[in-house]
């Protein structure tokens, strides 16, 4: 970049383009106050703002097939609508959206056409859920992440004088028999024109490049957005990814890469494997022979010792930029091993469905975040949770509490309706009310629904792995021998993390015991009937490590159930867990292990069409 003065002011020349720095910070001033202002106006007046939103989708699909089955009309009423329109689940709208996939060009869920589908983490029938979107959601989902980095520079001033190295990634697309694209948000988001040709914006600044994020393989995005961050690693103010468990790939990555990496930077020369051609256009404007970074990479990177590793690589890094909430929270400890216990900044709450709301005190711990829902994304209710109540049935369908009614030290449900169609549909997530910014609650986020085992964006319930278990247990039929009992947990000490499987087994003929070799193909089999979505993790992202079940002696489970006892855990009600994490129990088991067992290989994932 050349600087040079124009009429007494400072300005950047940049890709052809003066940057007069004057009038922008003005600019970015005026912007910042209009966003803060705009959070404070949308936390004020919630009721009216949902209010008014609701009965604008009314309104707006109201001629649409799904909401027409109900009787609404033309009302937009709100108690109307909740006493017409039923509460449901992806199941329930299966069949309507497959309808949409299949080529369906009727208005079913929305009067705007579906621009493409958003594929959830969680899974259908084994495979991911197809989220129908409109194209004016991404104005939408785009007006949230405006509003980060301006609440951000309340608490971490000076964040436009550096850059984030950011590690973020596009996944496999999918088309269905209709032709439209099925991905997840974040590859839509990255491929749209809002995050390619985004405004300049200091806050904003990577350090990798769009076409190292945009590499659809994975070795080379990763390389070259690591590489990059090296190469501008005094610029970097804040380190991150979407997710905890990314970010420590990241830092795995770089464990076993460091050397190519120094290579590279001493020779002013991009390693041969990186073969997509803007990539390698983008990475030679800017790699250049620098022999005291290579040495300087070589002297961190060669011991053992990779404590604090982050801060010493890249030493002017003020916090991390990561979801450790919900599932991710295992991976706190391991990421204050690599940062020296950095502030760790959980910004945003989103899923494939909609996007929800921010952390207006990014910079509290991890145990403390909560998220303030905004109004403005969508129509929200919260159905009360209490897992011991029974489900609720057709003729007594539950009563759900709109989003300025809830109440603090209550766990909840979130329900949503959007401008995409979708109508009082369950998301899964449970929330708990910790209190309120002006009329909007805050909720910390307690878990997903069901969810038992989770690495990634995988969620894997329990029927899932019990399909899992039985599928693998047929290898054990030819040696008369079966499982008495199991139990999980999602080990994150590995890098990436992987599941644990132990399993207690009845032998009858000792003389014929299953071989080493025949556990690990049941390894395979458990990770054969998971679902797309571990799969993709465990082939394409390498984001899950292969499966390990670990033996344990006859007995172990009877222990296990002596010391729940001995906790306070009723004989008469106790159930062997099906995972486990609290770690005296976890220590338990591993004292009573026999032997431990690998996947040999990867399972079959196939990305593609979808039928």
């Amino acid at each position: 970049m050349k600087k040079k003065k124009i009429s007494g002011a400072n300005y950047n020349y940049s890709g052809g383009i003066f940057i007069n720095y004057q009038n922008l910070k003005y600019k970015m001033l005026k912007k910042k106050e209009s966003t803060l202002q705009f959070i404070e106006d949308m936390t004020r007046n919630v009721d009216s703002v949902q209010e008014k939103l609701l009965a604008e989708i009314l309104s707006r699909n109201a001629k649409t097939e799904y909401l027409g089955r109900f009787e609404l009309g033309s009302s937009t009423d709100r108690g109307k609508f909740k006493s017409k329109v039923p509460v449901v689940t992806y199941e329930d709208l299966q069949p309507d959206i497959q309808r949409v996939a299949n080529g369906d060009r009727t208005p079913i869920f929305s009067s705007h056409p579906i621009s493409e589908f958003l594929t959830s983490s969680g899974t259908s029938a084994g495979e991911r859920k197809l989220m129908p979107t409109i194209h004016e959601e991404l104005d939408r989902r785009q007006k949230l992440y405006s509003l980060l980095m301006p609440v951000m520079n309340l608490y971490v001033p000076g964040l436009d004088k550096g850059k984030g190295l950011y590690f973020l990634f596009v996944k496999a697309e999918s088309k269905t028999p209709s032709g439209l694209v099925a991905r997840p948000v974040l590859t839509s988001y990255y491929n749209s024109d809002h995050f390619k040709t985004r405004p300049y914006d200091p806050y904003m600044v990577y350090t990798s490049p769009n076409e190292a994020i945009l590499c659809v393989d994975s070795f080379q995005s990763m390389y070259s957005q690591m590489l990059c961050g090296l190469l501008m690693r005094e610029e970097v103010l804040r380190v991150g990814a979407v997710f905890a468990s990314g970010l420590l790939r990241a830092i795995r990555f770089l464990q076993l890469n460091w050397k190519q990496l120094a290579d590279d930077i001493e020779s002013g020369t991009l390693n041969s494997r990186v073969t997509d051609p803007s990539v390698r256009e983008c990475i030679s404007n800017i790699l250049k022979p620098n022999q005291e970074l290579a040495k300087f990479i070589t002297k961190e990177c060669e011991g053992e010792n990779w404590e604090g590793i982050i801060l010493r690589i890249w030493p002017n890094t003020k916090y991390l930029d990561v979801i450790v909430t919900g599932a991710m929270a295992q991976y706190i400890p391991t990421l204050d091993y690599y940062s020296n216990g950095l502030p760790q900044a959980c910004t945003m709450y989103a899923s494939s469905e909609c996007y929800f709301g921010l952390n207006l005190k990014p910079m509290v711990k991890p145990s403390e975040v909560s998220y303030t829902i905004m109004p403005n994304m969508a129509y929200f209710e919260f159905l009360p949770y209490d897992p011991s109540a029974p489900p609720p049935s057709r003729d007594s369908p539950p009563r759900l509490v709109d989003l300025a009614d809830v109440e603090v030290g209550k766990e909840y449900e979130l329900v949503i309706s959007t401008y995409s169609g979708l109508c009082r549909y369950r998301v899964g997530d449970i929330l708990l009310v910790t209190g309120f910014h002006n009329a909007a609650p805050q909720f910390k986020f307690i878990r997903r629904k069901n969810v038992l085992l989770s690495i990634d964006s995988d969620k894997t319930d329990e029927s899932e792995l019990q399909k899992a278990i039985d599928n693998a247990s047929l290898l054990l039929r030819e040696f008369n021998a079966s499982i008495v009992e199991y139990t999980s947990y999602g080990d994150t000490k590995t890098i990436p993390g992987h599941y644990v499987i132990y399993w207690e087994l009845m032998i009858k003929d000792p003389a014929n015991l299953p071989s080493h070799e025949v556990l690990e193909q049941c390894c395979l089999a458990m990770e054969e009937s998971m679902n797309s979505v571990y799969r993709q993790g465990r082939v394409a992202d390498n984001s899950i490590g292969p499966l390990e079940i670990r033996v344990v002696k006859n007995g172990t489970f009877e222990e296990l159930m002596d010391y729940a006892i001995s906790r306070g855990a009723s004989i008469n009600q106790y159930k062997v867990p099906r995972c486990v994490n609290f770690t005296p129990i976890t220590e338990l088991l591993d004292s009573r292990m026999v032997s431990a067992h690998f996947s040999p290989s990867a399972p079959h994932w196939t990305p593609g069409r979808r039928h």
